[in-house]
């Protein structure tokens, strides 16, 4: 069974969080061709490239479904632990801490990040200085996303090189 389990767990990992952080990866990018070479303006006024509002509708829309679809990463994860008998380990908390801070920047910062630059380009940003955001919003997305890859590459190293592993030294 606990094989079972470690092998659903990789494929939710592989298989969910990956999506995410290559979607999440590439909003940023897409952001800065959509507000153009100067980026004081919304899309909606001024598009810098023409494609590019539908490509990040379907890049936040890619990290949505599988940031959801990412829960079931810890779940097999725990049941994985727990089939172990690794929940108290120092390497497992840490991972869980660590885990739980790149949900929450994925969920409160970069999704919402990601849904007010749409709406800014959709042109129904209710925000009167639009200029400062735009320019703003991909430099910080990209900060923001770095901060989630980084955290799930380390939660990932933690898997691989546990202390007590029994794959050797």
């Amino acid at each position: 069974m606990t094989k079972l389990l470690l092998s659903l767990h990789v494929l939710a990992a592989i298989l969910a969080v990956g999506p995410v952080t290559v979607a999440a990866s590439m909003f940023p990018a897409t952001l800065r061709r959509a507000l153009g070479p100067s980026g004081a303006s919304t899309m909606a006024t001024r598009p810098g490239d023409g494609d590019a509002l539908p490509t990040l509708r379907t890049l936040h829309r890619i990290c949505r479904v599988y940031a959801a679809l990412g829960v079931a990463v810890p779940v097999f994860g725990l049941a994985t632990a727990d089939s172990l008998g690794v929940l108290g380990d120092t390497w497992l908390i840490t991972s869980i801490v660590l885990t739980t801070a790149a949900a929450a920047v994925l969920a409160l910062l970069i999704l919402p990040a990601q849904e007010r630059a749409l709406a800014e380009a959709d042109g129904t940003s209710l925000s009167t200085p639009a200029p400062p955001p735009a320019l703003r919003a991909p430099g910080r997305l990209a900060m923001l996303t770095g901060v989630f890859n980084l955290l799930w590459a380390t939660v990932t190293v933690l898997m691989i090189i546990r202390p007590g592993s029994t794959t050797g030294t």
